[in-house]
This record gives C-alpha cells, sequence and structure tokens, in this order.
C-alpha cells in the first residue's frame, strides 16, 4: 500500500469520525488533519477540499469495489448501495444534507448516472430515451434515501426496499387502473 494511500485513509477516518459527531459544514480541515496528527499541507497535496475527500471515501469503500457484471437488475445495485449506506448511514445521513456545487449529491448521481440511464431505458424499451426518467428517478430515490436514513427506527436496507418496491408498485397499478377509467 502506497503511503499516499495510507495517507489518504487517514483523513478518510479522521474525516468520518468528525461527522459522526457534527454536520459537514462545522467540519474544517483543520479538524481533519487534527484528527490524524497532520498538516493542511498534507491534507491539500491529496484533496482540494473536503467535498473532494468526501466522494473519495465514496468512491474508495462502495464505487471501486462493485462488481457490475453480478447485477442482474437494478435491485441488485440498489440493494448493495442501501446495505452500503446502511452501515455508513450517520456518515451519509450527514453527507447527503449538502446540496451545490461538489456536494456528494452531485457526485452520487454524476457516479451512478450510467447505472440509472440502463435501468431506466429498460423500463421504457418502448418509448425514445428521455433524461426526465433518469432524474427523476434518481431525486425520487434519493429523498427516500434521505428520508430512510435520517428515520429514528433506522430499519434494515431489505424492509426498505420491500417498502419501497410496494410503494412503486402501488403507484403503477393506481396510474394503470386510472387509465382505465
Amino acid at each position: 500500500m502506497s503511503e499516499s494511500y495510507i495517507t489518504k485513509n487517514a483523513l478518510a477516518a479522521s474525516m468520518k469520525k468528525l461527522m459522526e459527531e457534527r454536520d459537514f459544514s462545522k467540519v474544517t480541515v483543520a479538524d481533519i488533519c487534527e484528527g490524524c496528527g497532520m498538516n493542511r499541507k498534507s491534507f491539500y497535496y491529496h484533496f482540494k477540499d473536503k467535498y473532494e475527500l468526501v466522494n473519495w471515501i465514496f468512491y474508495e469503500e462502495f464505487l471501486k469495489n462493485m462488481d457490475v457484471s453480478r447485477y442482474k437488475t437494478s435491485r441488485d445495485i440498489l440493494e448493495d448501495l442501501c446495505k452500503y449506506f446502511y452501515r455508513e448511514r450517520t456518515f451519509y445521513e450527514n453527507a447527503l444534507m449538502v446540496e451545490g456545487q461538489n456536494s456528494f449529491r452531485e457526485y452520487l448521481f454524476e457516479s451512478m448516472l450510467p447505472v440509472i440511464k440502463t435501468q431506466t431505458k429498460d423500463l421504457f424499451r418502448d418509448r425514445e430515451y428521455n433524461l426526465f426518467f433518469v432524474y427523476f428517478f434518481y431525486e425520487a430515490f434519493l429523498a427516500a434515501i434521505i428520508s430512510w436514513l435520517r428515520d429514528g427506527e433506522k430499519i434494515p436496507p431489505d424492509e426498505f426496499l420491500r417498502q419501497l418496491h410496494a410503494i412503486l408498485i402501488t403507484l403503477a397499478e393506481n396510474f394503470i387502473e386510472e387509465s382505465r377509467e
């Protein structure tokens, strides 16, 4: 393992610990460095800002380890993502509250865009591809994830996905029924 990777992991561990204790907006680069005994120069050598560090954590812990070839359905992907978010729920509840340029929300969208495009294309086979569907499903899923992570009961990922599936099926059935009337 390279020294650079060890340094990045130390900074990441410090960031994760701090985000367990306080909001992202209250975490400073100085706090991150102090938490792992490094100086600001070391931080800025590896990351341009704390946003990039949060995104790097997601890349290293989730995206880099995704085995897309084993995903047969969109549910398989969502299941892995939900299990990961559940294990790291305080960190991601906090990270997902930040909006705007360079935010984790933006990075998550960009990272998952190819997957979402593939899945929505399959859902709407008979229609011309429309970016509206991608944004719709991403925003709906993101809102559901944030609500789930903030929920005091902390239902397990499998139950969350069952509830999400039930909602989607019910909505689809209602739309079909209404279109027949």
